[in-house]
């Protein structure tokens, strides 16, 4: 059977979906790229013509959200949860907050402080989209306020690694003073996981031997 494929840049959005793989075991290709790819890599418009990462490509169909590949991944594993257990719709909030709700003003960030010219970079937007993620973060505390280990379902799942991901990336924007205690001690228990190690070192530790730079 053929592999998935991933389409991955280090610590992108994608990270979810490597992450997800390595508490999961699943077996991917796994496809290296430079960010942002629309500038880097004109060759991956073939693959996803959006040009965004992650791209995703199994049996012929590709996926490109980073939280719905996460949800494929973790399809029959304890990853997920089911439709009857008692904190399914609040698993499915948190995926949808993910990146709805607390990704996108750290990707706004990122725009002003990485990708615009230096010339184009303007720090009140930076500054306004920190409170912007602050706020809104405030939702992670208040469900870890209960000193719950897990977002949900008294377990580690996807749910844990989709906002996980979004408070691991505002650590690398200098936004993490933003998070409360319960968070941070939380995003601590999630980035010293096996999983989230592995996928770290995988995607550092460039082409592998089992890996494939190259674009299908």
């Amino acid at each position: 059977m053929t592999r998935p494929i991933l389409y991955h840049c280090p610590d992108a959005r994608s990270l979810r979906c490597l992450w997800a793989v390595e508490e999961a075991g699943v077996d991917v290709d796994l496809r290296l790229l430079k960010f942002p790819p629309r500038a880097f890599e004109p060759d991956y418009r073939a693959v996803n013509p959006l040009m965004t990462i992650p791209g995703w490509v199994e049996g012929g169909r590709l996926m490109t959200e980073s939280t719905a590949i996460c949800e494929r991944i973790a399809e029959g594993t304890s990853l997920e949860l089911a439709r009857d257990e008692a904190d399914y719709w609040e698993w499915r909030n948190w995926l949808h907050r993910s990146d709805a709700t607390l990704t996108f003003p750290l990707a706004i960030m990122i725009r002003y402080t990485r990708v615009e010219p230096e010339e184009r970079r303007l720090a009140q937007a930076v500054d306004d989209y920190k409170a912007f993620f602050g706020g809104r973060a405030r939702s992670i505390e208040a469900a870890l306020g209960d000193g719950r280990e897990w977002l949900v379902a008294g377990r580690f799942t996807i749910a844990d690694i989709a906002i996980g991901y979004a408070a691991f990336l505002a650590t690398t924007l200098g936004a993490d003073d933003v998070l409360g205690d319960a968070s941070k001690a939380w995003l601590a228990r999630c980035m010293a996981r096996d999983g989230f190690r592995r996928a770290r070192e995988r995607q550092m530790a460039g082409q592998g031997q089992d890996d494939n730079s190259g674009l299908a």
